[in-house]
């Protein structure tokens, strides 16, 4: 079964708060996101692996560590994914941005995917699909589903609000998926919105209703 890591970290549960406020401007709220996504990343790459080489300081000639070639690929659901991207290609700036477009059908409400462009070497990379919410599961589910069947075997799951339910749905439809997030609020509401949560994140991304 994939594991749930809850990122409780001051900084992270700080910046949460008025990311949640409805008072929040866009232009805040995508500040927000975006720093927050760069402190989430920091905890879903702590595993990987370093290999030693040698360098010079101004001082003399010393051994240090670089990450070890691993191949990264940043996955954005879109719309609302693509507002998480920013924060970690700043740290990552070596990672492919791959992304995948999925909208719900309005009379089954099942995930249709319209959109999907990864980096060619998918298989070889450790992917990190980006969702700032995790809901009723169905769209992550669906991407991750996605990503597998072009090969893709190393997944993880990045989401800033969560719910039981979707956090469920990850880890039975995908029990290889590691998930990392920031809340894990109570309840969907009966039109599957996160309560609390923070509203619609594609909206107050890009300022559309």
């Amino acid at each position: 079964m994939g594991k749930v890591f809850l990122l409780n970290h001051p900084l992270i549960q700080h910046k949460l708060t008025y990311i949640r406020d409805k008072n929040t401007g866009t232009k805040e709220f995508r500040e927000l996101v975006d720093e927050v996504s760069a402190l989430m990343a920091y905890e879903i790459t702590r595993e990987l692996p370093l290999e030693e080489t040698t360098i010079e300081t101004p001082i003399c000639a010393t051994k240090s560590h670089v990450i070890s070639g691993k191949k990264l690929g940043i996955i954005p659901i879109m719309r609302a994914g693509l507002g998480m991207v920013e924060g970690i290609i700043k740290l990552i700036p070596s990672a492919k941005v791959g992304h995948i477009g999925l909208y719900h059908d309005p009379e089954t409400l099942i995930p249709v995917e319209y959109y999907v462009k990864l980096p060619t070497d998918v298989e070889e990379r450790e992917l990190i699909v980006l969702d700032p919410m995790l809901a009723t599961g169905g769209s992550a589910a669906a991407a991750i589903t996605a990503l597998k069947k072009h090969n893709a075997k190393n997944i993880k799951l990045m989401c800033i609000c969560a719910v039981q339910d979707g956090i469920d749905v990850i880890q039975k439809e995908h029990p290889d998926v590691d998930l990392y997030l920031a809340a894990i609020d109570p309840i969907l509401n009966k039109k599957s919105y996160i309560e609390p949560g923070l509203g619609d994140a594609g909206d107050r991304l890009f300022g559309t209703k």
